[in-house]
């Protein structure tokens, strides 16, 4: 840029105020960037459902159990193609704080489901052969070190532990993978036909239903289908997109979005009028100075021009620093293992960062910028006089 000398020469003018604009910028965009990862934690099971899945749970409650004979029943609807159950577990590992998502499936059905989880065929294989066989997401087998192999104890407050034993035993047979950034990796499954038979009750129950539709359009008619079959049963149904489901769960946290909104608003408020006091101190120091440019001949729209240019560098020095760290930040892992299933900014809240960044430089110069190109050169050599 042929004057981006003159800008900075004039950033260079106060050295501190700079430094700290570009200070208080960086963190409101790294507190931003992390908000988003934690965001995308708490709602990525919304963006990662399937089109084609539902989940049928009982009309009452989720921790209301279902029939296992449910399954047969409804693969015999129309429309449906294929449906798997899962039971929440609720496993814990050595102490109360390693907590994770672990649940009793059918091993081959679950994978045919959910091929987001890549587990590799001879893992698979020895699966099946394995009755306490379990396999364990990536990112769950990093945080405690397990290898294929381990033996894994876990203790369950909501079934206790099997018959003759102090808790429930798994043999680590495999280990998987996402297909995308966002799979849930921190999961741990088992087989169902062993939890079954352990477990001291509601044997031949099962906590929810995946279902399969074989066209996503019929979605609505195929739910409303699954739960007229079993109205009016001692288990009745309520059956739901998948995406829905999902954001069932994340709503127990509260409104997700709202609440980022709400503090990225006041962050980028408090942000706006620090830039902003910063750039109309500047244009104010420099009064006599720009008074001379236009004598020079520099036009009103080069004059405004260069103070926004002025403030679109501090903020977007500043934002996409702030930016940057928080995605390199992010990349390096999930810091809260337990807590958080996934840990990430989203491509969509980076573009969105960016915009931020870009709009923060224009609305905060805009006011001194035009002050500086209505100025008249006499009123500006006269205040410098």
């Amino acid at each position: 840029m042929k004057f981006f000398h003159l800008i900075w020469s004039n950033l260079k003018r106060k050295k501190l105020r700079t430094v700290l604009t570009l200070l208080s910028i960086l963190v409101a965009f790294l507190l931003y960037g992390f908000l988003c990862a934690v965001k995308q934690s708490l709602t990525g099971g919304v963006s990662m459902a399937g089109a084609d899945r539902l989940v049928v749970r009982h009309k009452v409650s989720i921790i209301q159990l279902l029939p296992q004979s449910y399954e047969a029943r409804m693969e015999r609807i129309s429309g449906v193609a294929a449906s798997v159950h899962q039971t929440w577990f609720g496993g814990i590992y050595q102490e109360s704080k390693n907590y994770f998502p672990n649940m009793p499936v059918e091993p081959e059905k679950f994978l045919q489901m959910f091929p987001d989880f890549i587990l590799p065929p001879a893992q698979k294989e020895l699966w099946m052969k394995t009755r306490t066989g379990a396999v364990v997401g990536r990112a769950t087998a990093n945080r405690f070190g397990w290898k294929i192999g381990d033996r894994v104890p876990l203790t369950s407050p909501i079934w206790g532990a099997p018959p003759n034993q102090p808790n429930w035993e798994f043999d680590i047979v495999g280990i998987f993978e996402g297909a995308k950034k966002g799979t849930d990796t921190s999961q741990l499954f088992f087989r169902f036909d062993y939890f079954d038979e352990a477990r001291r009750d509601g044997k031949g129950q099962v906590g929810w239903y995946t279902v399969r539709i074989q066209d996503p359009t019929r979605a609505a008619e195929v739910a409303k289908k699954i739960d007229e079959e079993f109205a009016n049963s001692p288990f009745e149904t309520k059956t739901e997109a998948e995406g829905a489901f999902a954001q069932a769960f994340a709503a127990q946290l509260g409104n997700i979005g709202a609440i980022l909104i709400a503090v990225v608003s006041a962050v980028f408020f408090t942000i706006l009028l620090v830039a902003g006091n910063t750039m109309a101190q500047a244009v104010r120091e420099r009064t006599e100075e720009l008074g001379v440019l236009k004598a020079m001949g520099f036009t009103n729209s080069l004059v405004l021009i260069l103070v926004l240019a002025e403030s679109c560098l501090i903020a977007g020095t500043g934002g996409l620093l702030g930016l940057g760290l928080a995605w390199l930040a992010t990349s390096a892992g999930n810091p809260l293992p337990g807590l958080l299933r996934v840990f990430y900014i989203s491509p969509r809240d980076l573009v969105i960062g960016v915009a931020l960044v870009a709009a923060l430089g224009i609305i905060a110069g805009i006011l001194p910028a035009l002050q500086a190109m209505r100025l008249q050169i006499a009123v500006a050599l006269r205040r410098g006089a």
